[in-house]
């Protein structure tokens, strides 16, 4: 038989599909936080709005390095950034 979720998991599956929702994530551990962005992106929740969310907690880079999760999410911030930048440019 197998074991049920933990609420920890049972938490996380929660939020995916709220974390528009959510004002401030810097609270969350590391583990939490790189468990939240797998995630998301598995469920195909992340937009705009979510990757700011992310990118305000500023342990973004942090959570990247420590942890093996493969090129994309990075990929996917840094071009964001880069547009960022860009778009801030052009309206200065």
């Amino acid at each position: 038989m197998r074991n049920p979720p933990s609420l920890l998991s049972l938490s996380i599956d929660s939020a995916v599909p709220n974390l528009a929702h959510f004002s401030d994530l810097s609270p969350l551990p590391d583990h939490i936080l790189l468990d939240l962005i797998l995630r998301t992106l598995r469920a195909g929740k992340l937009n705009e709005k979510v990757l700011k969310l992310f990118l305000a907690t500023g342990k973004d880079e942090g959570a990247l390095k420590n942890f093996d999760i493969g090129g994309s999410l990075r990929t996917l911030v840094e071009t964001y950034k880069q547009l960022v930048l860009r778009s801030e440019t052009f309206v200065h």
